[in-house]
């Protein structure tokens, strides 16, 4: 499948350490240490280890405070994309070529961070419609997934109040819309998706009553290379975290 996102010419490196959550020290290959901003606010287990090797990016933006972004960091032998900016701008591409067969026919307009919920305070990553207008609505969430147990995806990777307000905000919606909830799996070696009960044990629970209300869930996968970005369809939806 050809490339939904293509990154900017990257430049690898290794990780020396990640610190103040959103500044990492990096070696390049010219012994120089750069410190790049992490857009990953997280805890990012198994995502953040150092001596791994990574690759950033460089704005020629003036105006930056720190000219190098850290994009992806190779796990084993795969790369996971750690830059939280990146998922959302994949899916409004993947979603205006239309390479979901789930949301296929459902939609002409997107309508990306869409005011909704009680006082329409809070604000979807998208709102799809038809012209159709016996088609529903289509409300979706989207959330970056890179934590891993064996070939499982995880979300979430720490307690989430955030997050559990999105899963009650998408039930609400319920039957009025077609409610999404997208894990945008950062990783291409994983086969199956589960919620984090171990590190938020409300969101998991939330996420099941969310399933038998009505919200779909799609853990999307996607394999992550230095070049760019390719959709590998669905991971199968576990209920509950597996056992470790």
């Amino acid at each position: 499948m050809t490339l939904i996102y293509q990154y900017p010419p990257l430049i690898p490196g290794i990780l020396k350490k990640r610190y103040k959550r959103f500044l990492a020290d990096i070696e390049l290959a010219s012994g120089e240490i750069i410190t790049a901003h992490c857009a990953n606010t997280g805890p990012m287990i198994g995502v953040c280890t150092v001596g791994s090797r990574v690759q950033v990016s460089k704005s020629n933006n003036p105006k930056r405070k720190l000219a190098y972004s850290w994009e992806m960091i190779q796990v084993n032998d795969t790369w996971v994309g750690i830059n939280t900016a990146i998922p959302n701008q994949v899916i409004k591409l993947a979603l205006a070529e239309k390479i979901f067969p789930e949301l296929a026919g459902l939609y002409e307009k997107i309508r990306p961070e869409f005011p909704y919920g009680k006082d329409k305070k809070s604000r979807v990553d998208f709102l799809l419609s038809s012209l159709d207008k016996s088609k529903p609505d289509i409300y979706i969430e989207v959330k970056n997934t890179t934590l891993s147990q064996g070939n499982v995806a995880l979300f979430p990777d720490a307690e989430t109040t955030r997050g559990q307000k999105h899963l009650q905000e998408l039930m609400a919606i319920i039957p009025e819309a077609k409610p999404v909830m997208l894990y945008f799996i950062n990783r291409a070696d994983c086969n199956y998706f589960a919620p984090g009960d171990s590190f938020d044990s409300v969101y998991g629970k939330l996420l099941r009553e969310a399933v038998t209300k009505g919200v779909e869930v799609m853990p999307c996968k996607f394999e992550v290379t230095p070049t760019g970005i390719r959709y590998l369809g669905l991971a199968e939806f576990m209920l509950r975290q597996p056992q470790a």
